[in-house]
């Protein structure tokens, strides 16, 4: 048997550290060729390298321990990069959630942003719409399918106004609540769930949402806080129009949604 390599060589020709060695030696994600029984000095070997290399790589992406074995273990590449990209969609939807939540507490640390709030009559008017008892969870699948079977039912039908969705205040309340959305258009079919809906009159408080959704949330307490610091009481689901959405620019930063909340004046 060769000697082979020393942990100080391997780590070395690895760039990884001797205490980086002894730790996936420890936790049985890369052990030594043979150790001596007698020096109890580790011993490897070049064709380990790269087993090292990709252990380092797996674990700088935070995969976790139970997951660098599983991947080590697969029989062959094709399920080694199924595990591993699996692992990367989890983190980019890590990732999304932490720039989302920078984005809001960016906005949230700059109160004294400009901020302007309409008060209108929003007229009763006649439109094509899809609504359903949703879950908190289950909204944007649920919205991406009902804007479907929506635009396929009114097609041919002229256009009079962008889409639009009502949400019930149960639904951020407790989890769960009816969801509308709708597209004025002219005459509204009836097909599938598809629906003629008369929306009655309303005095809205509106204000205009630019950009992606991720701290839509913070416009909404903008908003709420301007209703009750104008002495106005909430009477109604909130109301967002898309005036600008993801399928007309894909472009998040060109996106424009405006929320609005039917009010009435406290006495």
């Amino acid at each position: 048997m060769t000697r082979g390599l020393t942990i100080g060589e391997f780590a070395e020709l690895t760039h990884l550290s001797v205490r980086t060695l002894r730790r996936y030696h420890e936790s049985g994600l890369l052990e030594p060729d043979h150790v001596d029984p007698f020096s109890g000095y580790r011993y490897y070997t070049s064709t380990q390298i790269p087993t090292a290399q990709v252990i380092h790589r797996l674990r700088e992406l935070d995969v976790p321990l139970a997951q660098v074995r599983e991947i080590l273990a697969a029989p062959d590449a094709d399920e080694r990069g199924t595990l591993v990209t699996a692992h990367l969609r989890r983190l980019e939807a890590e990732l999304d959630r932490t720039r989302a939540a920078v984005v809001s507490l960016r906005r949230l640390l700059r109160p004294d942003a400009p901020f302007d709030v309409a008060l209108r009559t929003e007229p009763a008017r006649a439109v094509a719409a899809v609504a359903g008892v949703v879950a908190a969870h289950e909204v944007l699948d649920w919205y991406a399918d009902a804007m479907a079977e929506l635009d396929a039912a009114v097609t041919g039908h002229e256009r009079l106004g962008p889409p639009g969705g009502h949400y019930a205040n149960a639904l951020f309340r407790d989890g769960t609540g009816e969801v509308l959305v709708y597209r004025p258009v002219a005459d509204p079919p009836d097909t599938g769930r598809v629906h003629r809906l008369e929306l009655p009159a309303a005095e809205v408080a509106a204000v205009v949402h630019h950009g992606p959704h991720d701290d839509i949330d913070v416009t909404y307490g903008r908003l709420g806080a301007w209703v009750v610091d104008h002495a106005l009481a909430v009477d109604g689901p909130v109301q967002e129009t898309y005036l600008v959405a993801p399928s007309d620019i894909p472009d998040p930063a060109a996106w424009r949604t405006e929320l609005a909340w039917p009010v009435f004046r406290l006495a």
